[in-house]
């Protein structure tokens, strides 16, 4: 089901804004914004960990893909944003499973799902999509991690292991002390086994592959994306120079090198893209 969005951010972009509810397999409720341009090709946009379909970077890209005459649905995984569900700190799979739910309806709907893209977390999450799903040719990852067992000290600590055994979960606080979110053994060993490497080589060689990633990256460092270029067979790179995790000052190079593999205008992405890491 769909309905106008009378909100003022997105009731800006003509034609309007639909506020789409779909309801994944386990019955909870996806809530996303289909921003119809009158072409039936539509990318999907998926937001990364602790983000929503609201976020700057989301947002912006969904700007510059509507602007090329490309419909856009942005959504909420289940348990973050406005969609129904319980937050869980890995949960990759499920997420695979939720982007497949939005697909599916794009599809219903008579949509031709051109490319899905995510960013950071969501840069995972279509990484395994396009292992486990055959029915999408386009697949953009922002920034996403390819060696997952790293980045978990940062946020919860060090000994996090034994403190998870032996407790049965962790709560992730703020300076303040209050409880940003927990993470379950369940979902730590859910990312633990989520093997990257393995899910990289079973991507279709039918599939187009593209990487971007900043070089000041302060969270993932960019060698993960050249891990992703080794393994992938189909896959090209985009290194923009300079950029954080958020691209905070280098949207517009963003935008311009997704815009441009999604339309195949590769003469703005052929400027920094490899196929593998460099020497």
């Amino acid at each position: 089901m769909s309905q106008p969005l009378n909100s003022s951010r997105d009731a800006s972009n003509p034609p309007a804004t639909h506020r789409v509810l779909i309801t994944n397999k386990h019955g909870e409720k996806l809530v996303g914004l289909l921003h119809p341009t009158g072409s039936n090709r539509i990318v999907v946009l998926c937001h990364g960990f602790t983000a929503s379909k609201s976020s700057g970077v989301i947002v912006d890209l969904a700007d510059a893909i509507i602007k090329q005459g490309i419909s856009v649905f942005r959504f909420d995984f289940s348990g973050n944003g406005e969609s129904e569900g319980v937050f869980q700190y890995g949960n990759y799979r499920k997420e695979a499973e939720d982007l497949h739910s939005i697909v599916s309806y794009l599809y219903q709907e008579k949509y031709d799902v051109a490319a899905v893209v995510g960013h950071s977390k969501g840069g995972d999450v279509v990484v395994l999509y396009a292992s486990l799903y055959d029915d999408v040719r386009m697949v953009v990852n922002l920034s996403g991690r390819f060696y997952l067992e790293k980045g978990i000290e940062e946020r919860l600590g060090k000994e996090f292991l034994d403190r998870i055994n032996k407790e049965g979960y962790i709560d992730v606080t703020n300076k303040s002390g209050n409880v940003l979110y927990t993470v379950t053994k369940e979902s730590l060993m859910e990312r633990l086994n989520t093997d990257m490497h393995a899910t990289s080589l079973s991507i279709s060689k039918e599939c187009s592959f593209f990487t971007v990633h900043g070089s000041a990256d302060e969270i993932i460092p960019v060698e993960d994306a050249y891990e992703f270029a080794k393994h992938i067979p189909t896959h090209k790179l985009c290194v923009v120079e300079g950029a954080d995790h958020c691209y905070t000052r280098h949207r517009k190079e963003l935008s311009d090198a997704v815009v441009g593999f999604i339309t195949s205008k590769k003469d703005f992405v052929q400027q920094f893209c490899f196929t593998e890491a460099p020497l």
